[in-house]
């Protein structure tokens, strides 16, 4: 493998200025149909359809293709559109949808470890991406990702659409300030109560409909377990990453914007399956990873089946400095004043409520970026969303060869064997990692 630079220049991978959202199409506006943007999804059981319908709701963006290689989603999302008057080519095999020359871009929201290949075959095909987050399931993966973007000149956004709600512009902009004092730690965390354990289940059949082994693609070929499809992949290392990849790029990625930190100098990471230790699910329910940056610590926490975590939020990031911690999640924003002696040092700031919605306003900005091809306008291109996939996916290294590791930034990789082994997700059945 040739070690490119899989972070580009800081002012690329940290885009503060991306964090301002764009204006909204009004509902009212007439789009001719020359000015469309025809639109193909390409997995739709998640994620895939919240970005498609949200999408649909811009009068520049037209819906005309389906792809899922379960025939039960994609017959049930094909009805749901038709109910709308809206009529599509179904797919169970992308790569047909992106021999289609009528599509101008593709939302891709199959599980992690399909994201690399689809959007670099997109690319090539000349569409423009919006690929459901974590971007890569792997640091490798990550970099290629960036080649193709550079390579093909196409719009890549990744579905990290906390970039563009106001709030956290806002915040970000007070931690700049320097109002806080000396940021010495930061803390993210995802307390996911909701998250309750998954009882084992036998191998079997897969369900009549589904193309598993288009499903499985590059993963290792295995019997086909309900647990390991649709949602719950994410909880096994051959399709995903667990909370680390799955919320971590989202908490993560604002505790390295406000930091504007960029890759850590050593990781540990301390966890495992103590909540439900005899349940189905590979990766850590639990999960403690320290990330030290030289010049301040970022402190990752996860846990399922707990909702109350720091600060009594569920999720979030706080910036602790010498003068207040400014505290910050989906739901808005406050500062809370160190106190001594009796005495604040500085002035608190009430909660500051989220005033918008992200997902609407980012596949906003994906579609503006479109008709421009201003990249550098794009909330969370492909650089921003593969710095804070690779960070997130270092934690999870740490942790599964259980030692700290150390980062050697100018060769692009650690100074442990055994964790390189874990730069590149591996690849099965025939598949391999696309060359840029």
């Amino acid at each position: 493998m040739k070690r490119r630079h899989f972070l580009q220049s800081s002012s690329m991978y940290l885009a503060g200025a991306a964090l301002i959202p764009t204006t909204l199409s009004a509902a009212t506006k007439k789009v001719s149909a020359a000015d469309k943007i025809r639109v193909g999804a390409i997995g739709i059981n998640g994620m895939g359809w919240a970005d498609l319908t949200t999408m649909i709701k811009h009068p520049e963006a037209e819906c005309i293709a389906l792809c899922d290689v379960d025939k039960n989603v994609l017959d049930k999302r094909v009805a749901e559109l038709k109910a709308k008057n809206i009529n599509v080519t179904a797919y169970s095999d992308y790569r047909k949808l992106l021999e289609n020359k009528d599509i101008d871009a593709v939302i891709i929201g199959t599980p992690d470890h399909w994201h690399c290949k689809i959007m670099i075959d997109a690319c090539a095909a000349g569409k423009d991406v919006y690929c459901e987050k974590p971007v890569g399931n792997s640091i490798v993966e990550c970099a290629r990702m960036i080649d193709a973007q550079k390579k093909y000149n196409r719009v890549v956004q990744v579905g990290q659409w906390q970039r563009s709600n106001k709030h956290y512009a806002d915040a970000m902009e007070f931690v700049h300030s320097g109002k806080l004092g000396n940021v010495r730690l930061v803390k993210a965390w995802a307390y996911q109560g909701w998250m309750k354990s998954i009882p084992v289940q036998p191998d079997g059949p897969a369900p009549a409909g589904v193309d598993y082994n288009m499903w499985l693609g590059p993963a290792e070929k295995r019997p086909f377990n309900p647990n390991r499809f649709h949602f719950n992949f994410r909880w096994y290392w051959d399709y995903a990453g667990g909370l680390m990849t799955d919320w971590g790029v989202h908490m993560i990625d604002y505790a390295l914007l406000g930091s504007k930190a960029t890759v850590p100098k050593s990781i540990m990471a301390s966890g495992g399956k103590f909540a439900y230790p005899d349940d189905a699910e590979q990766t850590p329910d639990t999960l403690t990873t320290v990330y030290d940056f030289g010049n301040f610590n970022m402190l990752w926490e996860h846990a399922t089946g707990i909702n109350d975590g720091p600060y009594q939020r569920d999720h979030g990031v706080a910036f602790i400095g010498n003068n207040g911690t400014l505290v910050v999640d989906r739901g808005g924003w406050e500062v809370i004043p160190e106190v001594i002696n009796g005495s604040n040092k500085m002035e608190a700031v009430a909660r500051q409520p989220k005033v918008d919605d992200g997902l609407l306003l980012h596949t906003q900005n994906f579609l503006d970026v479109i008709k421009s091809r201003k990249t550098e306008d794009l909330h969370c291109p492909v650089q921003a969303a593969a710095h804070v996939a690779t960070v997130c996916q270092m934690g999870n290294i740490a942790f599964r060869v259980g030692k700290k590791i150390y980062w050697d930034d100018a060769k692009k990789n650690f100074t442990d064997n055994e964790a390189n082994d874990l730069l590149l997700a591996k690849y099965h059945n025939g598949y391999e990692l696309p060359k840029v």
